[in-house]
């Protein structure tokens, strides 16, 4: 049975707001846009919230391991973070070329993992002042700016031909794109940031998200936080193999992929993406 995670909930909460309001204080005015490997962005306002978000955590709890997005250790010194039972996955910013498109499509994603598996995700989107919280085996909630708490809970829907699925604004790629046709969807809906389709998905707006991997693409952080949102939810998550995401890895990117669902849809959408990956 998962612990209350008390404290961890409510600092992590508290930490994910400061952050957001970090990574406004950027948004609102002019800021530059760097490069690092595979031509990524990244802004002041990344390394920022990420420093921030380090600090906090560490502070908070010294005995557990932290993979942040901005600040990836030497191999050997992530091994022994990643070894350790409680690790936390930082992403700062999630969606930096949303941001940098100021279309409000980016959060701020903070996930905790015991002995490699997702128990508490929090997502912060800074443009609209709500915050996702999902705690595996207790519930997730949406926490509007005023304070008001709402409960999540995945859809209902069965039917893939009926389904609305959630797709990368700037990550479209050729795989994702013969996979979603494959699946003839209802509707197909374009969004930023996965700690944002999560929360969609969450809210019932959205029923599927599916995300093929590609080199360089997804790593851990972009995976744990909406992973523990979708399964407090009510929803079903796995690597495109169907097997549950391992988090106590030095290989950082999600290199099975990953898919996020209502559940219900999953072992369908499932096969569909199998069989498209293995007909390329």
């Amino acid at each position: 049975m998962t612990p209350s995670l008390a404290e961890e909930i409510n600092v992590a909460i508290t930490a994910a707001r400061e952050a957001a309001q970090i990574v406004l204080s950027v948004y609102q005015r002019d800021f530059d846009v760097d490069h690092k490997a595979r031509n990524e962005p990244v802004t002041q306002a990344d390394r920022r919230a990420n420093a921030f978000l380090v600090q906090r955590l560490s502070g908070a709890f010294p005995a557990d391991g932290i993979v942040a997005e901005e600040s990836v250790p030497s191999p050997d010194v992530l091994a022994e973070q990643v070894s350790r039972e409680r690790v936390w996955f930082v992403d700062p910013l999630d969606g930096t070329k949303e941001f940098i498109a100021r279309n409000g499509e980016f959060s701020v994603m903070i996930g905790l993992t015991v002995r490699g598996r997702p128990v508490l995700g929090v997502v912060a989107q800074p443009a609209f002042g709500s915050v996702a919280v999902g705690v595996v085996g207790q519930g997730a909630w949406l926490l509007a700016p005023d304070g008001t708490k709402t409960p999540l809970r995945v859809s209902d829907q069965d039917r893939v031909d009926a389904c609305t699925v959630i797709l990368s604004r700037s990550h479209l790629s050729l795989p994702l794109q013969k996979i979603v046709d494959a699946l003839h969807p209802a509707a197909r809906v374009a969004c930023g940031s996965v700690g944002v389709k999560a929360t969609r998905i969450a809210q019932r707006q959205a029923d599927v998200y599916v995300n093929p991997h590609q080199p360089g693409g997804a790593k851990l952080w972009d995976g744990c936080a909406p992973d523990a949102i979708l399964v407090a939810a009510g929803g079903r998550t796995s690597d495109l193999s169907g097997i549950p995401v391992d988090y106590a890895t030095t290989t950082l990117e999600l290199v099975g992929g990953f898919l996020a669902t209502n559940g219900r849809l999953h072992d369908e959408v499932l096969a569909t993406a199998r069989r498209v990956l293995d007909e390329a």
